[in-house]
């Protein structure tokens, strides 16, 4: 099988013979925008999920550059004869670790705009040239111009773990941003594209008519591949793969509408014709891994969380929300929304696949037990014993884990001192093992601690804290309430384990298994 180079221009592609190219669609999205007279748009999506494609999609698109759109909807959907000057805005390259460092990026995103247009300043503040080249260029055409902004907050998040400097950094790009609002009379169409979420106030003060299409239903697929279109446009590429187990791996990412893939994973998976975390190993979530250390975060309840629409819309670096970050950092998306009262919402998250639920566990755990050389071959004898369904293997995996970690660990460390420690160990391992589990599992007598499933077995885990609870009183639970019942119909093999800690003892006391007849 040869490798396919991504090759990119105004729609998304791969190519495996030089004449063969593999084309997603997107290109209506456009002209439904369009529709609506034209206006201000904001779209939020993760990384790599692309934005900055759609964004060249638009540019080319208002240059009428037609030559781009052969065979795609737009080609007989626009109007080819009108061409709008287009200012494009991008903060997706480098990473600005200062202010000077942010001003030279401004400087030469100014000058970019000069040089492409062939205008001249006047002025000497960015806003103020921001705002001179809009009017100028607008003039020169006798046209309204169209801006697009892409990555508008990567400098914010590139510097997120800095507060004060994010701060400043902030307030430096809505001065920048401002500029739209006064501008309106001049303008055809502006689009901007983030990953975060931030508040009209913190960033766009004053541009009311921003229409935010992050969470509009019929906006839902216009960044990722839909099953269908998988499924249609490389259905040669899946000849003899594993479709549902692709669809495991990366789909799953949802905005209130069909769930998508991520298109940097198919296109890297059929390049390599192996399963990895292609999105996952192109960030560091370690501002995020640090904020749930912090915050003391039981893990198993990132599993299924309920938020409302102010957790879910709004994010800012006065007040990081971890359940926000998770959302609009694409670990976590949505699994259902629930309109229990007129203009109320809540929504239910969990992870979007396998790729992400694996690798986020597996860096929690490196930050949970120190020792990642323990840990790797922890996994090794972990996946074995359930395999094997060797229940007193896996009580010796823990508890030497738990043995293995130096006293002086505890001593720089607060983790160990809250209960859902040593539950969030047990959970991590078997997520970044790729087991499925559910965390929280609902029962018509209350929720199981861990549920684990593996071919033909299910595992039951309650975990309880010594000095918290009575000796026993982990298996009493399970028994008394019955949660087996859940799934006694399955077809499966249940057992029932017990695993209760002492904090004082820093390790398992008890571990009891015992199989539902």
């Amino acid at each position: 099988m040869k490798k396919l180079p991504v090759g990119i221009q105004s729609f998304e592609k791969i190519r495996e013979q030089p004449d063969q190219f593999y084309y997603v669609d997107k290109t209506s999205f456009v002209e439904k925008l369009l529709e609506q007279g034209g206006g201000y748009f904001f779209l939020s999506r993760p990384r790599r999920f692309g934005k900055s494609l759609f964004v060249d999609t638009l540019r080319q698109a208002f240059l009428a550059k037609k030559e781009y759109f052969q065979g795609l909807y737009l080609e007989n959907n626009w109007d080819w004869n009108r061409a709008y000057p287009v200012i494009h805005v991008s903060f997706g390259s480098g990473v600005l670790h200062s202010l000077e460092e942010l001003a030279i990026k401004m400087e030469s995103i100014l000058m970019d705009i000069r040089n492409e247009h062939g205008i001249d300043y006047e002025k000497l503040s960015v806003n103020d040239r921001f705002m001179e080249a809009i009017v100028k260029i607008a003039r020169k055409y006798g046209q309204k111009v169209v801006v697009l902004i892409d990555e508008y907050d990567k400098p914010i998040l590139d510097n997120i773990a800095n507060k004060s400097l994010a701060i400043e950094i902030r307030e430096k790009l809505k001065n920048l941003y401002s500029v739209l609002k006064d501008a309106d009379v001049h303008l055809k169409f502006v689009f901007i594209t983030g990953v975060s979420r931030f508040s009209k106030v913190s960033l766009f003060s004053g541009l009311n008519n921003l229409q935010d299409i992050s969470m509009n239903p019929a906006c839902a697929t216009l960044c990722g591949y839909t099953q269908k279109e998988l499924e249609t446009v490389f259905a040669d590429q899946l000849e003899g793969l594993d479709k549902e187990r692709i669809r495991q791996w990366y789909n799953g990412y949802a905005w209130l509408g069909e769930k998508v893939y991520n298109p940097f994973d198919i296109l890297l998976y059929f390049s390599e014709r192996q399963f990895r975390s292609f999105w996952f190993e192109t960030g560091t979530p370690s501002f995020l891994i640090t904020l749930l250390m912090e915050r003391h975060y039981s893990i198993p309840s990132i599993e299924q969380l309920y938020l409302g629409e102010e957790l879910i819309d709004s994010f800012d670096v006065d007040r990081i929300r971890v359940e926000t970050l998770l959302f609009q950092a694409g670990y976590l998306t949505i699994e259902r929304m629930d309109e229990k009262m007129v203009g109320r919402r809540t929504y239910q998250l969990a992870y979007p696949n396998m790729e992400v639920k694996s690798s986020l566990n597996r860096w929690i755990l490196n930050e949970l037990v120190e020792d990642v050389v323990a840990k790797s071959a922890n996994e090794t004898r972990l996946i074995r014993a359930i395999q094997t369904q060797s229940f007193n293997d896996l009580r010796d995996i823990f508890h030497r884990f738990f043995a293995s970690i130096p006293h002086d660990w505890y001593r720089k460390n607060e983790l160990s001192g809250y209960e859902g420690y040593y539950a969030s160990i047990f959970y991590c391992y078997f997520a970044a093992c790729g087991f499925e589990i559910r965390a929280e599992d609902a029962t018509n007598h209350g929720r199981m601690d861990v549920s684990l499933f593996y071919e033909d077995i299910c595992c039951i885990f309650e975990f309880k804290v010594l000095e918290n609870s009575k000796e026993g009183s982990a298996m009493a639970q399970l028994k008394d309430r019955k949660y087996h019942e859940k799934y006694q119909d399955s077809g499966r093999k249940i057992y029932l384990v017990a695993v209760e800690f002492s904090k004082k003892g820093r390790n398992i006391e008890k571990f009891e298994v015992e199989k539902v007849s």
